[in-house]
């Protein structure tokens, strides 16, 4: 089939949804909704494997991961989406009581990071390094912003018992754990195809 130019756009390579998580000062756990990530190789050995996280502008959620230097990420699944939907829509600097909605925190299995319990799969990351990949031009009249990429070696990742059942083929196991795409139009769509609503929808629900 012929391919004919189009915008530059990742709308036909969908991600999976996260729900970042850090601790605020007063022990309050704090959830951001986020998608730029990416998986990596570190090197060889232990702790070799990484992530790529990727955080546009200015936020509570960047606040924390950089005086912290450790956070979770919490893959999103068809019944948290409700929640994952208000946390990106629901600015933590402007809403400070953003967090009156929590899902079931538990502490981190390996860091001192918030993880969601009712995530099939939760990941706790340590920052390794910090790069800025853009940010406000000098003259221009918006306040500073960057976009900052955090690349992050995996410390430990906690899975839903029945995930790591070698007796259940892969493709039932992934299905069990239903994690949410996003892709092109501002979608939030299943692994087997079925559209959930558009960004900003599911909230409502709550």
């Amino acid at each position: 089939m012929a391919k004919v130019k189009g915008e530059l756009s990742n709308d036909f390579c969908p991600q999976a949804l996260y729900l970042y998580g850090a601790y605020e000062a007063d022990g309050t756990p704090h959830f951001g909704l986020f998608t730029w990530f990416g998986w990596c190789w570190l090197g060889e050995g232990e702790g070799c494997l990484g992530v790529m996280a990727c955080i546009g502008e200015e936020k509570t959620t960047k606040d924390l991961i950089r005086k912290n230097g450790v956070f979770s990420a919490n893959l999103v699944s068809e019944a948290l989406l409700p929640l994952a939907d208000y946390y990106g829509h629901t600015s933590g600097r402007e809403h400070p009581d953003k967090m009156k909605r929590l899902p079931t925190v538990e502490q981190g299995q390996s860091l001192p990071v918030p993880t969601i319990a009712e995530s099939p799969v939760s990941v706790e990351l340590k920052v390794l390094r910090e790069e800025t990949l853009s940010q406000t031009q000098p003259n221009s009249e918006a306040p500073p912003e960057c976009s900052s990429l955090f690349l992050c070696q995996v410390v430990n990742v906690a899975l839903e018992e029945s995930l790591t059942s070698k007796n259940v083929p892969f493709l039932e196991r992934l299905h069990q754990a239903a994690p949410i795409i996003t892709s092109g139009e501002q979608r939030y769509v299943t692994l087997d195809g079925r559209d959930l609503g558009g960004w900003g929808e599911l909230q409502k629900t709550l």
